[in-house]
C-alpha cells in the first residue's frame, strides 16, 4: 500500500535497484515510497498490559482490537493495526484508538466490522492513524458519513449521524472527544477522567502515566494508602488539595474498573 503523505510525513524517491537484484513492484520503476516523520502518535508508548491497565479493559480484548483473532474457526481481522505483529509494545497512536474504540464497547456488533471504515479513512487522509486526528470529527463528517454508508457500517458503530438537515457526531464520539486534546489536528493528550479534571495522560510526561503536573497519580495514591493525608501531600508537591483528592479519586475508580 502507497501512502499519501499526510500530517508530518515526508515522500521520498528510491532509485530503482542494480540489474539482478530483487524488486517489490509496488509501482512502476522508479518507484516512489512515503515515509513517516518519527512523532508521538507512532513512538511505542506502553506494553499491552500497562495500556489494558489505563483504559481498564482486559488484555485479551486490547490484544484483539491489535492484531485480530480466532473464535469459533472464524478469523477476525485487527481493528486498529493494519496487519497482525508480534510486538508487545503500543503506540500512542494505537492507544488513543483503542481509547476511541473502548467507548463501543458495548455495541451489539464485533468492533472488527468498523476495520473497512478506519481503513478508508487512513487512505482518505495519508495518516496511519485517523482516529487521533481531529479531521474525522471536526472538518468532514460529510466524507465520514459517505463512508459509513458506503461500508455498510452498523449504527451502533457510527462515528457521525444525520439528524435533519445536518450531520451530527454519535454519543459515543461526543464522549471521546471530552477525554482528548488535539494539538495541530493531533491528539497530544488525555483527560482520561474528563476535561474538568486535573489528570493528564501525555507521552511527554512521567513516562506516559496518568499524572497531575508532572506528578505520578499513582505515587499520590500509594502514599495516601500509606497513611498520609491529602493535606500533607499537598504540601509536599505543592498542589492544591483539590487535585491530590482528584488524583486519589481517580485511581481508585481505575481500580474498580481493573477489578
Amino acid at each position: 500500500m502507497e501512502w499519501v503523505p499526510g500530517h508530518n510525513e515526508r515522500r521520498i524517491r528510491v532509485a530503482a535497484p542494480p540489474s539482478g537484484a530483487v524488486t517489490l513492484h509496488a509501482t512502476p520503476p522508479p518507484m516512489v515510497w512515503t515515509v513517516s516523520a518519527v512523532t508521538n502518535l507512532e513512538r511505542p508508548t506502553y506494553g499491552v498490559g500497562q495500556a489494558s491497565a489505563l483504559l481498564g479493559m482486559r488484555q485479551d480484548k486490547v490484544r484483539g482490537w491489535l492484531n485480530g483473532y480466532e473464535r469459533s474457526g472464524t478469523t477476525y481481522p485487527p481493528v486498529i493495526r493494519e496487519l497482525p505483529s508480534d510486538s508487545d509494545a503500543v503506540t500512542w497512536g494505537e492507544f488513543v484508538e483503542l481509547g476511541y474504540l473502548r467507548e463501543y464497547r458495548r455495541a451489539r456488533v464485533p468492533l472488527q466490522h468498523i476495520r473497512p471504515v478506519i481503513e478508508r479513512l487512513r487512505q482518505e487522509f495519508g495518516v496511519r492513524y485517523p482516529l487521533a486526528h481531529a479531521r474525522p470529527f471536526i472538518y468532514d463528517r460529510q466524507l465520514v458519513l459517505r463512508i459509513q454508508e458506503e461500508t455498510d457500517l452498523d449504527r451502533s458503530l457510527a462515528i457521525v449521524i444525520r439528524s435533519g438537515q445536518g450531520i451530527i457526531l454519535a454519543p459515543e464520539v461526543e464522549s471521546y472527544l471530552q477525554k482528548v486534546e488535539f494539538t495541530d489536528d493531533v491528539v497530544t493528550r488525555l483527560r482520561p477522567a474528563g476535561k474538568t479534571s486535573p489528570v493528564v495522560i501525555d507521552p511527554e510526561f512521567s513516562f506516559g502515566r496518568p499524572s497531575i503536573r508532572g506528578v505520578a497519580t499513582e505515587r499520590i495514591a500509594e502514599l495516601y494508602r500509606s497513611g498520609d493525608s491529602p493535606d500533607f501531600l499537598a504540601k509536599a508537591y505543592e498542589l492544591p488539595v483539590e487535585e491530590i483528592r482528584a488524583a486519589i479519586a481517580y485511581e481508585t475508580q481505575l481500580a474498580a474498573t481493573a477489578a
